[in-house]
Protein backbone atom coordinates (compact mmCIF):
# COMPACT_ATOMS: atom_id res chain seq x y z
CA UNK A 1 0.00 0.00 0.00
CA UNK A 2 1.37 3.20 -1.32
CA UNK A 3 1.94 6.03 1.96
CA UNK A 4 -0.20 9.63 2.18
CA UNK A 5 3.97 11.02 1.25
CA UNK A 6 3.96 9.20 -1.59
CA UNK A 7 0.54 9.64 -2.92
CA UNK A 8 1.05 13.84 -2.22
CA UNK A 9 4.37 13.54 -4.44
CA UNK A 10 3.01 11.80 -7.16
CA UNK A 11 -0.42 14.41 -7.41
CA UNK A 12 -2.51 11.90 -6.10
CA UNK A 13 -5.23 12.85 -3.68
CA UNK A 14 -4.11 12.26 -0.25
CA UNK A 15 -4.35 13.42 3.28
CA UNK A 16 -1.88 16.05 4.94
CA UNK A 17 -2.94 14.86 8.41
CA UNK A 18 -0.71 11.60 8.12
CA UNK A 19 1.78 11.19 10.83
CA UNK A 20 5.05 11.27 7.87
CA UNK A 21 3.82 14.48 6.74
CA UNK A 22 3.22 16.06 9.54
CA UNK A 23 6.59 15.65 10.73
CA UNK A 24 7.89 16.66 7.51
CA UNK A 25 5.67 19.57 7.99
CA UNK A 26 7.44 20.35 11.67
CA UNK A 27 10.88 19.83 10.49
CA UNK A 28 10.44 22.67 7.52
CA UNK A 29 8.53 24.59 9.80
CA UNK A 30 11.85 24.60 12.43
CA UNK A 31 14.14 25.53 9.70
CA UNK A 32 12.04 28.08 8.57
CA UNK A 33 12.00 30.01 11.90
CA UNK A 34 15.42 29.57 11.91
CA UNK A 35 16.03 30.69 8.08
CA UNK A 36 13.65 33.77 8.88
CA UNK A 37 15.51 34.91 12.06
CA UNK A 38 19.05 34.60 10.69
CA UNK A 39 21.42 37.62 10.57
CA UNK A 40 23.57 35.59 8.44
CA UNK A 41 25.10 37.47 5.43
CA UNK A 42 23.38 36.76 2.10
CA UNK A 43 26.39 34.88 0.91
CA UNK A 44 26.09 32.39 3.92
CA UNK A 45 22.35 31.80 3.45
CA UNK A 46 23.06 29.58 0.47
CA UNK A 47 24.26 27.00 3.57
CA UNK A 48 21.17 26.98 4.95
CA UNK A 49 18.44 26.77 1.93
CA UNK A 50 20.82 23.15 1.12
CA UNK A 51 19.59 21.95 4.20
CA UNK A 52 15.64 22.24 3.17
CA UNK A 53 15.66 22.73 -0.33
CA UNK A 54 15.54 20.43 -2.82
CA UNK A 55 18.08 22.05 -5.32
CA UNK A 56 20.23 25.00 -4.98
CA UNK A 57 21.92 26.63 -7.21
CA UNK A 58 24.67 28.85 -7.47
CA UNK A 59 24.68 32.54 -6.18
CA UNK A 60 20.96 32.16 -5.36
CA UNK A 61 19.34 34.22 -2.86
CA UNK A 62 15.93 34.99 -0.81
CA UNK A 63 15.39 37.17 1.41
CA UNK A 64 13.08 36.39 4.80
CA UNK A 65 10.70 36.09 5.38
CA UNK A 66 10.35 33.09 3.10
CA UNK A 67 7.87 30.36 3.81
CA UNK A 68 7.03 26.82 2.29
CA UNK A 69 5.02 23.84 2.77
CA UNK A 70 8.06 20.97 2.82
CA UNK A 71 10.73 22.46 0.50
CA UNK A 72 12.31 19.38 -0.63
CA UNK A 73 10.13 19.74 -3.94
CA UNK A 74 11.59 23.67 -4.28
CA UNK A 75 14.79 23.34 -7.38
CA UNK A 76 16.37 26.57 -8.21
CA UNK A 77 18.73 27.36 -10.66
CA UNK A 78 21.76 29.47 -10.78
CA UNK A 79 21.06 32.80 -9.86
CA UNK A 80 17.77 32.81 -8.70
CA UNK A 81 16.48 35.76 -6.50
CA UNK A 82 13.52 35.73 -4.67
CA UNK A 83 12.32 39.08 -2.55
CA UNK A 84 10.94 39.36 0.76
CA UNK A 85 8.00 37.31 1.88
CA UNK A 86 7.45 34.73 -1.15
CA UNK A 87 5.55 32.11 -0.32
CA UNK A 88 5.46 28.50 -2.20
CA UNK A 89 3.06 25.75 -1.47
CA UNK A 90 4.67 22.57 -2.52
CA UNK A 91 3.38 19.70 -2.01
CA UNK A 92 4.73 18.57 -5.43
CA UNK A 93 7.45 20.00 -7.62
CA UNK A 94 8.14 23.66 -8.05
CA UNK A 95 10.95 24.02 -10.43
CA UNK A 96 12.81 27.65 -11.11
CA UNK A 97 14.80 28.23 -13.72
CA UNK A 98 17.81 30.34 -13.94
CA UNK A 99 18.10 33.82 -13.86
CA UNK A 100 15.19 34.05 -12.54
CA UNK A 101 13.83 37.12 -10.01
CA UNK A 102 10.69 36.72 -8.41
CA UNK A 103 9.61 39.94 -6.43
CA UNK A 104 8.08 40.52 -3.28
CA UNK A 105 5.07 38.84 -1.51
CA UNK A 106 4.66 36.56 -4.56
CA UNK A 107 2.91 32.97 -3.89
CA UNK A 108 3.62 30.27 -6.03
CA UNK A 109 0.91 27.15 -5.47
CA UNK A 110 0.87 23.87 -6.22
CA UNK A 111 -1.32 22.83 -3.49
CA UNK A 112 -5.54 22.19 -5.05
CA UNK A 113 -8.35 20.53 -3.96
CA UNK A 114 -11.07 18.34 -5.04
CA UNK A 115 -14.35 19.69 -6.79
CA UNK A 116 -16.43 17.55 -5.29
CA UNK A 117 -17.50 18.56 -1.53
CA UNK A 118 -17.65 15.10 -0.13
CA UNK A 119 -13.67 14.84 -0.90
CA UNK A 120 -13.01 17.58 0.71
CA UNK A 121 -15.17 17.28 3.41
CA UNK A 122 -12.29 14.12 4.38
CA UNK A 123 -9.69 16.80 4.38
CA UNK A 124 -8.18 15.16 0.87
CA UNK A 125 -6.42 17.46 -1.25
CA UNK A 126 -3.88 17.07 -3.91
CA UNK A 127 -1.05 18.78 -5.94
CA UNK A 128 -0.32 19.98 -10.06
CA UNK A 129 3.74 21.12 -10.49
CA UNK A 130 4.87 24.32 -11.31
CA UNK A 131 7.39 24.83 -13.68
CA UNK A 132 9.17 28.70 -13.95
CA UNK A 133 11.75 28.93 -16.98
CA UNK A 134 14.56 30.80 -17.18
CA UNK A 135 15.25 34.50 -17.02
CA UNK A 136 11.70 34.93 -16.10
CA UNK A 137 10.53 37.90 -13.95
CA UNK A 138 7.77 38.24 -11.77
CA UNK A 139 6.54 41.19 -10.45
CA UNK A 140 5.53 41.79 -6.38
CA UNK A 141 2.48 40.65 -5.06
CA UNK A 142 1.65 37.82 -8.53
CA UNK A 143 0.49 34.61 -7.77
CA UNK A 144 1.09 31.41 -9.78
CA UNK A 145 -1.74 28.78 -9.47
CA UNK A 146 -1.48 24.86 -9.76
CA UNK A 147 -0.29 23.57 -12.77
CA UNK A 148 1.44 26.79 -14.37
CA UNK A 149 4.04 26.61 -16.59
CA UNK A 150 6.28 30.13 -17.17
CA UNK A 151 8.35 29.57 -20.41
CA UNK A 152 11.62 31.49 -20.51
CA UNK A 153 11.98 35.17 -20.17
CA UNK A 154 8.34 35.43 -19.71
CA UNK A 155 7.43 38.58 -17.44
CA UNK A 156 4.73 38.90 -14.98
CA UNK A 157 3.15 41.69 -13.99
CA UNK A 158 2.43 43.12 -10.33
CA UNK A 159 -0.33 41.59 -9.00
CA UNK A 160 -1.24 39.08 -11.76
CA UNK A 161 -3.48 35.83 -11.07
CA UNK A 162 -1.36 33.40 -13.46
CA UNK A 163 -4.01 30.84 -13.99
CA UNK A 164 -2.75 29.54 -17.69
CA UNK A 165 0.79 28.30 -19.06
CA UNK A 166 2.76 31.46 -20.23
CA UNK A 167 4.79 30.66 -23.38
CA UNK A 168 8.73 32.04 -23.33
CA UNK A 169 9.07 35.74 -24.18
CA UNK A 170 5.57 36.84 -23.25
CA UNK A 171 4.24 39.47 -20.93
CA UNK A 172 1.07 38.82 -19.04
CA UNK A 173 -0.59 41.34 -16.25
CA UNK A 174 -3.73 41.38 -14.56
CA UNK A 175 -6.49 38.84 -13.07
CA UNK A 176 -6.64 36.47 -14.36
CA UNK A 177 -3.63 37.18 -16.71
CA UNK A 178 -3.48 38.18 -19.99
CA UNK A 179 -1.44 38.58 -22.49
CA UNK A 180 0.27 42.10 -23.39
CA UNK A 181 2.61 40.46 -26.10
CA UNK A 182 6.16 39.57 -26.88
CA UNK A 183 9.15 40.97 -26.66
Amino acid sequence: MRSEKDRMLAGELYRADDPELVADQRRISAWMERFNATTAWPEERPALLREALGHVGRDVTIRPPFHCDYGYNISLGDGVFLNFNCVILDVVAVAIGQGTQIGPGVQILTADHPRDPGERARMLEFGRPVGIGRNVWIGGGAIILPGVTIGDDAIIGAGSVVTRDVPAGTTVAGNPARPLGRR
